[in-house]
């Protein structure tokens, strides 16, 4: 049988996806990317805030119209799975399967029930269990992970060092849905980078809801500092970042890691939410503005040439217009190089949702849009300090019109940072430089991509 695969949300449930993906090309399923051509169609869902939750609908009212044609069954999964699985099944009777997080465990015995018998798989469970409690979900097998099949192409791979949040932020449901931080073990992440680097991956992305958290539950202290090392001894891995590292977990140690491997890319990804600190104590966050302002400062001063991204929440409840100047004004004078915003979004059953002054839905988007505007001038600021300056370009695609070739520095994480276009002139067209690591000169920008040319 044919099977197709839609992912949506991050990167820690795409890697779900292509764990999931090996379990069904491990049994001889054909693995198919046109959902037209499938028999089985499987959704991975993400119920992080509502827009994705509308995203996750639509794409399965959209896919069960294929069951009019060749599909036979339709699979959702993931987190939206997880947290409204009663609701869900009642909604969507289109779905022939529903299966949770915290029964990835006995996914394949659900598979097999629906395939060879036919028969819908009914679960039961206690209404209550869906938000009140935090459920302890089971981690997929070291050889789940090993079998997984990378949907990324050749050149970069996610490497997930542990599952679940223990933050308990007050705006965020993933304890609720995903349960609290839990590491794997350091010996079986070695191995599957070193399985990667035999498939021909150049950069591996540590990931993880709060990565400076890894091994605190096994070792009773953080050892990203030390595993980060340890995965820069693996030959072939040419570069690697991590991502998600919460301002509290940062050390010197960590920091001087950075600085002195040069595998590792000088880029700190640290979701700060907000500076007033009468704000992110009601968010529940572990740092307060000077905190943050002092860690910027130190990180800047010892790596000068480093990459900072930070994700922002406008319109919490209760944000006033003071604490919003404070948030616009720290943007301007902080100058990420990239900078993601998001829409407060009241979710179910989290300690902010029931929160009084909830911010209008107008406000909000005021506000993004404001912060927005701000972080377009300070990234073409950013992005002009490297015009006529030489970078090394991991080469990944190639313009349709064949006028550019297509990379990214060592400096921008996949998917969310900008581009390096380089121009494709006549006495480069000889050589396929797709997947090779080429020196480059910047010579334009734009608003967050940058133009080259080849040395």
């Amino acid at each position: 049988m044919n099977v197709g695969f839609i992912s949506l949300g991050c990167s820690k449930n795409l890697i779900d996806t292509e764990t999931i993906i090996g379990k069904f090309h491990k049994n001889k399923f054909n693995i198919v990317n046109d959902e037209k051509q499938a028999d089985i169609i499987v959704i991975n869902t993400c119920g992080f805030i509502d827009a994705a939750k509308e995203e996750a609908i639509n794409t399965i009212l959209e896919m069960a119209e294929y069951k009019k044609q060749k599909c036979k069954y339709l699979v959702v999964i993931g987190c939206l799975v997880q947290r409204y699985y009663e609701e869900l099944k009642k909604a969507l009777p289109e779905v022939d399967l529903f299966i949770k997080l915290d029964e990835y465990d006995k996914f394949w015995n659900k598979i097999e029930d629906l395939v060879e018998k036919n028969t819908k798989y009914e679960i039961k469970i206690k209404r209550e269990d869906k938000i009140t409690k935090i459920p302890q979900m089971p981690m997929f097998s070291e050889q789940e992970f090993l079998d997984r099949i990378i949907t990324t192409g050749k050149n970069y791979a996610y490497l997930k060092i542990g599952e679940g949040c223990s933050n308990r932020c007050t705006y965020c449901a993933i304890p609720y849905i995903r349960g609290p931080f839990v590491s794997r073990k350091e010996e079986e992440i070695l191995k599957e980078a070193e399985e990667l680097a035999k498939k021909g991956i150049k950069e591996i992305i540590v990931i993880a809801q709060d990565t400076t958290k890894y091994g605190i539950d096994l070792y009773g202290e953080s050892k990203l500092a030390e595993l980060l090392e340890k995965l820069s001894n693996i030959e072939g891995i040419k570069w690697i970042r991590f991502l998600y590292s919460y301002p509290e977990g940062i050390t010197d140690q960590l920091i001087d890691v950075v600085v002195k491997n040069k595998k590792i890319a000088k880029y700190f990804d640290i979701p700060i939410q907000h500076i007033s600190d009468q704000i992110l104590k009601k968010m529940n966050r572990k740092t307060n503005k000077e905190q943050i302002e002092n860690l910027l400062k130190k990180i800047q001063n010892k790596i000068p040439d480093v990459t900072l991204r930070t994700s922002l929440i406008v319109g919490f409840p209760g944000e006033t217009k003071e604490q919003f100047e404070e948030l616009k004004k720290f943007v301007e004078t902080a100058k990420f190089d990239k900078l993601g915003v998001f829409q407060y979004s009241k979710e179910d059953g989290t300690p902010a949702a029931k929160l009084p002054n909830q911010i209008h839905g107008n406000t909000k988007k005021s506000r993004y849009n404001q912060i927005m505007k701000i972080q377009q001038e300070v990234s073409r600021k950013k992005l002009k300090t490297k015009l006529d300056k030489q970078y090394e370009i991991l080469i990944e695609d190639i313009s349709f019109d064949g006028k550019y070739y297509i990379g990214r520095t060592m400096q921008d994480a996949p998917e969310i940072d900008g581009l390096v276009y380089i121009a494709n002139n006549s006495e480069h067209k000889k050589e396929n430089k797709i997947n090779k690591f080429k020196k480059c000169k910047i010579t334009k920008i734009s608003d967050y991509d940058l133009i080259a040319e080849f040395i």
